[in-house]
């Protein structure tokens, strides 16, 4: 899938799960319709990662939904994962393309319009741009978390390949992030610490699609 059809995308992060696996979450979400995942549990030893990762590929194969892994390039290539996902202090973009590939898919979190211009120009597939609305996920520097809505808008209108928002979203705020330019948004807790992470799934969809269809007049992109 090209990353400008996701609409939701999880990155997974076990911590927030309770007593559930990253795997039930993964299915559960899913089910609910989510269009991509990121492998993130930065926690977690390499060795963990892998083996998750094999459990995931195939999870996510069977579904046609795209498998992303965060960071590490090696794990990516060890699990035959769709791409990887980097940041501003891991491997620059331009290493991942050459490391992975033409055919792979290489995201780059970016929090400003120059962070942004230089991932596309290296390569980048998709921009992770946040955090929105601050997180409680991931440290964040104080400049570049609760960017808003307007900081989306500004990096959408900079480059021309899919910018996907990410950091506080919810069902009941992704709208001003997709109608800022975002093609979709990422969420961590809005899926993974939900009740039911299927109903979570389908309701941050059905908020993005309703965004959308408002955002382009009620029709088709």
């Amino acid at each position: 899938m090209n990353p400008s059809s996701w609409r939701t995308y999880l990155v997974t992060q076990a911590s927030l799960s309770g007593d559930r696996s990253t795997p039930e979450i993964v299915r559960a979400a899913i089910d609910g319709g989510v269009d991509a995942v990121q492998l993130r549990e930065k926690d977690s030893s390499a060795r963990s990662r892998y083996e998750l990762g094999h459990e995931l590929r195939e999870v996510t194969v069977a579904a046609g939904v795209d498998l992303i892994v965060n960071d590490r390039i090696d794990i990516a290539q060890a699990i035959d994962a769709d791409g990887v996902h980097v940041g501003q202090s891991d491997l620059p973009v331009a290493v991942a393309r050459d490391l992975l590939g033409p055919d792979a898919i290489v995201g780059c979190s970016t929090s400003t319009v120059a962070e942004a211009r230089e991932a596309e120009a290296e390569g980048a597939d998709y921009l992770g741009v946040g955090a929105v609305y601050g997180t409680s996920s991931k440290d964040v520097d104080d400049d570049k978390d609760g960017i808003g809505p307007e900081r989306i808008a500004a990096i959408a209108d900079a480059v021309s390949i899919p910018v996907v928002g990410i950091g506080g979203i919810t069902a009941d705020n992704a709208g001003p992030v997709v109608e800022a330019g975002a093609a979709g948004v990422a969420v961590v807790s809005e899926i993974t610490a939900a009740p039911d992470p299927r109903a979570a799934t389908e309701a941050l969809a059905a908020a993005v699609e309703t965004s959308k269809a408002i955002d382009h007049g009620g029709g088709d992109e």
